[in-house]
């Protein structure tokens, strides 16, 4: 008979759970040990700090002192005050142009000669002929003496009965044909004299001659050139010390502008500098390409200022302000900080005081410009006022920066 063998794995069995159990009391120790431990580290754990509080800095601006004016700004343009336009007296052709453009030149300086329209001669033989009739005349002169003479003479013999009726009345006939002759000759001295004083005027008025001083600004005149009488002008002359602003300026503006009021003004060719004047006149008709189907009207507004160095010249852009109002060391604050005021002319701002500390104000503003609004009550100089959140264009409605 064979006999019967063990099983392996009946033999390995009771060591496997042995094993088994092992690892179960190893791995629950372990759980324990940890169990334990985190609740140690719980129990002796430190205490949990209060979070910190965050500083909330206050954006502030300080209350200042400074100069403050309000104005209107407008664009305009420099053209010359007084000038005189020069032109020809008489028609006929330039033979010579004396000036150039920028010349300074002095009243009576020759400017433009035109060949003369009445000869020379014709002059020459009119006094030619007055030197030949003050010689007849003188010659006539004698005879009325003579017969002058003679007719007292025979005036006497007359009284006498010393001549006859005859030579009497010859004589008398005799002297006043003489007187005659006489005033024949002055009449025609006298004729010829006006013709010579005419055409030396004529001829003058060949020489054109500057009738003021000042500067020559513009010049239509060349030699050659045809020219009738009092024609177009031939050339300007014009004071460059003393200039004039000529600015249109809106309707909704021109109402608060007055005569006499400061006005000054910039250029882009002299950046940085300043010219200034007094508003001379406001015209009353609006500009000629305004105020028309629904278009905004602008009015001329014209000041002078002297321009004693000549650095403006005419057609020069101007940048002006015409100044409202003016206050020097001024409260003042930014213009942010302006809303519509109230009824009573005030509107609210928060001051921050020492401490932090916030103190509610009612102020009044004054004039303003474009950055800074003046202060007339309510603030003090040096006072930190909160800024707003979201700052509202100045005339927002009250509160409106704080929502």
């Amino acid at each position: 008979m064979t006999e019967p063998h063990d099983n392996p794995q009946h033999q390995d069995q009771p060591h496997a759970h042995a094993s088994r159990k092992r690892a179960l009391i190893g791995g629950g120790v372990l759980v324990a040990a940890l169990v334990a431990g985190g609740v140690v580290f719980w129990q002796n754990r430190p205490a949990p700090q209060p979070p910190k509080p965050v500083a909330v800095k206050l954006e502030t601006v300080k209350v200042e002192k400074a100069d403050i004016e309000q104005v209107v700004n407008a664009t305009g343009n420099v053209v010359v005050q007084n000038y005189v336009d020069v032109g020809a007296k008489v028609a006929g052709q330039i033979a010579d142009v004396d000036v150039a453009i920028g010349e300074t030149v002095k009243a009576g300086k020759l400017l433009v000669t035109i060949s003369p329209a009445v000869q020379s001669s014709r002059i020459e033989n009119n006094r030619a002929q007055l030197a030949r009739l003050k010689a007849e005349l003188a010659g006539q002169n004698a005879q009325l003496d003579f017969a002058q003479l003679q007719f007292q003479r025979q005036t006497q013999l007359k009284a006498e009965n010393a001549t006859r009726e005859e030579s009497y009345e010859s004589s008398r006939m005799n002297m006043y044909a003489a007187a005659a002759r006489v005033d024949a000759t002055n009449a025609q001295i006298q004729q010829t004299e006006a013709a010579i004083r005419d055409d030396e005027a004529i001829q003058k008025q060949n020489r054109i001659e500057a009738p003021v001083g000042g500067t020559v600004v513009t010049m239509n005149a060349r030699p050659g050139q045809m020219v009738g009488a009092n024609q177009e002008a031939l050339m300007r002359i014009a004071d460059l010390s003393r200039m004039t602003v000529q600015v249109p300026v809106a309707e909704e503006d021109v109402t608060r502008l007055q005569k006499g009021m400061t006005a000054y003004f910039s250029t882009p060719g002299y950046p940085g500098k300043r010219w200034s004047g007094k508003l001379r006149q406001i015209m009353l008709l609006p500009t000629d390409d305004s105020g028309r189907h629904g278009k905004k009207a602008f009015y001329t507004v014209l000041f002078d200022v002297a321009n004693p160095s000549r650095e403006l010249m005419s057609g020069m852009t101007a940048d002006v302000y015409f100044v409202l109002a003016r206050v020097e060391h001024a409260l003042t604050i930014p213009l942010s900080l302006v809303t519509k005021p109230a009824l009573d002319g005030t509107q609210g701002v928060k001051v921050v005081l020492d401490g932090g500390k916030l103190d509610a104000r009612r102020i009044k503003i004054g004039i303003r410009d474009g950055e800074r609004a003046q202060v007339l009550s309510g603030l003090k100089e040096g006072e930190q006022v909160l800024l707003p959140a979201n700052p509202a264009p100045a005339g927002a409605p009250q509160g409106q920066a704080q929502q």
